[in-house]
């Protein structure tokens, strides 16, 4: 099942972000199978982090929650969340971005 997760950065996120990335990217690395889309949000290009998107296909709901639990950055408490599952239109054709 296809679920996405839009993560929201609190005041305290850009230290967590210096601090946990490298552990953060691992993580993404280790469970690209199960999120094969990442990445972080900002308002510009380069400019600062508000939060992040992540695409996943997964056996379930609880399997996503699962998933972000283990995230390093979720771990530091520093940001909030909305799981959503997602449908996406025209099915019938594949995306690669």
């Amino acid at each position: 099942m296809r679920y996405m997760v839009v993560f929201d950065d609190t005041p305290d996120m850009a230290a967590v972000r210096q601090r946990l990335e490298p552990e953060h990217l691992a993580f993404l690395e280790r469970y690209r199978s199960e999120i094969p889309m990442a990445g972080g949000l900002r308002q510009e290009p380069g400019g600062a982090y508000t939060g992040g998107l992540w695409i996943f296909e997964v056996a379930s709901r609880e399997r996503a929650e699962e998933l972000i639990a283990l995230d390093p950055y979720q771990q530091a408490h520093a940001r909030r969340y909305r799981l959503e599952f997602w449908g996406k239109a025209l099915p019938q054709f594949d995306v690669v971005m």
